[in-house]
């Protein structure tokens, strides 16, 4: 009764924080616990069922263990997969990396609980792994809380949409970006056949590597889709997320627009976007374009290391924190022995 009263309790918190703001990353974090909670409820309502809770326990244990052994091969098999089908750059490598890293932090922990006997050692594993499973469960609320949100406000009605760039191959658009602008038109369509005269806003500059600006050739890629092009304005000097927002809301109130505004992105990078419009004040909606399934692990990992930095200092004063713990009761049960 307890796990479910206090269960009842962390999902009204999280379902009136939602509702006041649910561009909060912390709704992540009480997401991750409500569910936590319901769970415990759950298993403890088993024990008025013929089912043996040990056999359940044991089920999901084994189960938690397989996922948990299994995941850094996962991880280095999309990293591969990425390597061969977007290229070499390090943002296509984070699947590969955070795989190869998983599979030295368990070699590391095994072999040390077997052979090795020294206290700061074995204290200093046991920080890495508290830090590293701080860092999963906050990967976890993550992840769970950017399917919930991409489902929260699917509003395309507005008066204006913003289509975030993400980078051209020379002139041309990616597959990446495409989706974007596909959804971009749709709305577009939409708002046409209801009588709105929706106005698209392609965002996005020139990088060393491409021989034109993304707004330019966003706009090409509008226009050949059927979107006429006075319903297209073009800002052509954002380099980031934060400048395509800033700088395409200043371009649409300097003509006259300030009516409902809407960010079209790709699905993995609508919640950071939802959190960065909160933080610039920026009243707008998020929706998501699909995304390849293999490419999903690492965006979701960029994602998370970009929001990570963005609250540094409280990730920082959280490992410190973990990893101090373990070496302390080192040096307490040094110095009494």
């Amino acid at each position: 009764m307890g796990f479910g009263l206090v269960a009842a309790a962390v999902t009204l918190i999280f379902l009136y924080r939602v509702y006041r703001e649910p561009r909060r990353l912390s709704n992540a974090v009480w997401l991750l616990v409500a569910l936590g909670f319901a769970g415990l409820w759950l298993l403890s309502r088993l024990r008025d069922t013929p089912i043996p809770i040990d056999l359940v326990v044991g089920f999901f244990a084994v189960l938690a263990l397989l996922l948990t052994l299994g995941l850094p091969f996962a991880l280095i098999a999309n990293g591969a997969v990425m390597w061969r089908r977007e290229g070499h750059r390090l943002a296509n490598l984070l699947s590969l990396l955070a795989g190869l890293a998983l599979l030295l932090l368990y070699v590391t922990t095994v072999y040390t609980i077997a052979f090795v006997r020294n206290p700061w050692v074995f204290a200093s594993v046991v920080s890495m792994v508290l830090i590293a499973g701080y860092f999963a469960v906050l990967f976890t609320a993550f992840v769970l809380y950017s399917a919930l949100y991409s489902r929260l406000g699917r509003r395309t009605r507005a008066d204006a949409v913003i289509v975030l760039g993400s980078g051209l191959i020379g002139d041309r658009v990616p597959p990446l970006l495409a989706a974007r602008l596909d959804k971009a038109a749709e709305c577009h369509r939409r708002a046409t056949a209801a009588g709105s005269d929706l106005v698209l806003v392609v965002s996005g500059g020139q990088g060393e590597d491409e021989d034109t600006s993304e707004a330019d050739a966003m706009s090409a890629y509008l226009r050949r889709a059927g979107i006429p092009a006075e319903a297209i304005l073009l800002e052509d000097k954002a380099t980031t997320t934060d400048q395509n927002l800033r700088y395409s809301t200043d371009l649409l109130a300097a003509h006259g627009r300030h009516g409902r505004l809407l960010a079209v992105t790709n699905n993995y990078h609508v919640f950071r976007t939802a959190v960065l419009s909160r933080r610039l004040k920026l009243p707008l909606d998020v929706i998501g374009a699909r995304t390849a399934s293999y490419f999903m692990p690492s965006a979701f990992l960029r994602e998370f290391v970009a929001l990570l930095s963005e609250y540094w200092r409280t990730n920082l004063a959280v490992c410190v924190l973990l990893g101090s713990g373990a070496p302390l009761l080192a040096l307490l049960a040094t110095t009494n022995g």
